[in-house]
């Protein structure tokens, strides 16, 4: 059986592979610009990929393939009608992230909330030297107890970060994207009840028809002053030049990202040209990405494909 791997860079380079060599003859690649995709996978039976464009145009001499393995939960790079026409069956990975995620979402929570980047600057800057009193008060923080955490996207993620929040507190609320997640642990609400109650939002969410540009400076004027936004969904459900306006006029009081709406980041993006960039945290699509979230896709991958040679394939899509 042929195995190409059409972007292990994707999963970083201190992930092992050689767990899939016992599966076939494997094929790695770091990296697949679309116009080699075709060559390379002409012979394969199996394709484990994440960004590669799956559809006709890259499959369509690809006679031998079975078995198309993402490694990620989204589905957008596969056109799911042709490979149905065609019997190719189509696995994702789900749940390896969510420990990854909910902590990476306090990671950014807490350097915001808690003026982390200040505070360490003024220790180093020497500042604290020879200061006239043991704590400093200049930049001030508050306690997440008895405050409101709003979270939109209430899947696997956005109920362990709406568990951890309660530990230290906070009241948790939800809205819905789809309209179909009820959940009698936790106060559904709609959008504008969020955004005007909450002190702070984390976006879970995928992104859909319903969620594309869901946050636009509209939404962010119904939001506290005083709150924090964080966005580890996807890049387009927050309109980007509205929250970079959002910040530069003082509408919330900061921001953490992990998502973009173009990856990697685009030249001249405006959250590089904030006239308060200490307001917002950017970080590079990493918060899925721990050393163990990633060696989970990897066996999930695995167990997808043993699973289909077996006769009965798993997280089909």
């Amino acid at each position: 059986m042929n195995i190409a791997i059409l972007d292990a860079n994707t999963l970083g380079p201190d992930i092992n592979l050689d767990q899939l060599q016992d599966l076939g003859h494997l094929s790695i690649y770091g990296f697949t610009p679309p116009e080699k995709v075709k060559e390379r996978i002409k012979d394969a039976h199996v394709i484990i990929c994440n960004k590669s464009a799956m559809n006709e145009a890259t499959l369509c001499e690809a006679s031998q393939l079975k078995l198309i393995c993402l490694t990620a939960t989204g589905s957008d790079n596969v056109d799911k009608s042709y490979t149905k026409s065609k019997k190719i069956i189509v696995s994702n990975v789900v749940g390896y992230s969510t420990d990854s995620v909910a902590q990476h979402t306090f990671a950014m929570l807490f350097y915001l909330y808690e003026q982390m980047a200040y505070y360490d600057k003024y220790v180093k800057s020497g500042s604290y030297v020879g200061d006239d009193t043991f704590s400093h008060f200049s930049n001030t923080f508050h306690d997440l107890a008895g405050k409101t955490w709003g979270i939109i996207g209430l899947g696997a993620i956005g109920k362990k970060v709406a568990h951890i929040a309660q530990a230290f507190g906070s009241k948790v609320i939800y809205y819905s994207t789809s309209g179909k997640n009820i959940n009698k642990d936790f106060e559904q609400v709609t959008l504008d009840q969020l955004l005007e109650a909450s002190d702070i939002i984390s976006i879970h969410a995928p992104l859909t028809g319903a969620t594309d540009h869901l946050i636009t400076l509209g939404s962010l004027k119904k939001m506290k002053p005083t709150s924090i936004l964080l966005n580890l969904g996807r890049g387009r459900i927050v309109c980007e030049d509205d929250l970079a306006k959002a910040l530069d006029l003082g509408l919330i009081a900061g921001a953490g990202i992990d998502v973009l709406e173009k990856e990697p980041m685009i030249e001249n993006h405006p959250f590089l040209s904030l006239n308060n960039p200490e307001k917002l945290l950017v970080t590079p699509h990493v918060a899925w990405a721990s050393i163990e979230a990633r060696n989970r896709v990897i066996h999930e991958v695995r167990k997808n494909i043993e699973s289909f040679l077996e006769g009965t394939p798993r997280n089909s899509l």
